[in-house]
């Protein structure tokens, strides 16, 4: 998967089955997944590995270091934080293949010094109810990859369909 459409982007993850998921939905989407460190888990964590099946084969993942080398190493066309705390709706942005989405752990979302350096423009949030607190990481990963997906008329996934088949027509 030299030329993935996307990026995944996790920040120091910390639950392995959220991680297996996302790599499963990696591999099913042909995304790119970068893990910057530390991580609150090995790669080879058998929770991991349950979550993940047999996709980690399938699965483009790059570890780093820390932000400053994925930053270093990674040609992002426009990288994207997504946290409660985003200025956009993740709905209302046009997003393009080689678009990155980067994500915080699961206990505290991404620090202040990361969402810092990224245009506010581009930090993004899911809506939710006022009563609650954040979703599922590997939920949220997949609700916005699909949208990105989506736009691009899901290129790539060999079952690309007419967003208004002719069933529907009058």
């Amino acid at each position: 998967m030299k030329n993935s459409p996307f990026h995944v982007v996790l920040f120091q993850p910390e639950i392995p089955p959220n991680t297996g998921n996302i790599i499963r939905l990696c591999a099913n989407t042909g995304t790119q997944l970068h893990l910057i460190h530390p991580c609150g888990f090995e790669l080879d964590d058998r929770k991991l590995r349950r979550a993940g099946l047999d996709y980690r084969e399938w699965a483009n993942v790059r570890e780093y270091d820390c932000y400053e080398q994925f930053i270093e190493e990674v040609p992002v066309r426009c990288l994207y934080a997504l946290s409660t705390r985003g200025s956009s709706c993740y709905a209302e942005k046009s997003f393009q293949f080689g678009d990155g989405f980067m994500f915080g752990p699961e206990s505290r979302g991404l620090p202040d010094e990361i969402l810092a350096r990224l245009p506010t423009a581009n930090r993004l949030f899911v809506p939710m109810v006022l009563e609650t607190r954040s979703l599922n990481l590997s939920n949220t990963v997949s609700i916005v990859l699909y949208e990105a997906w989506r736009q691009q008329q899901f290129t790539g996934s060999g079952r690309q369909r007419d967003p208004f088949p002719s069933a529907l027509e009058d």
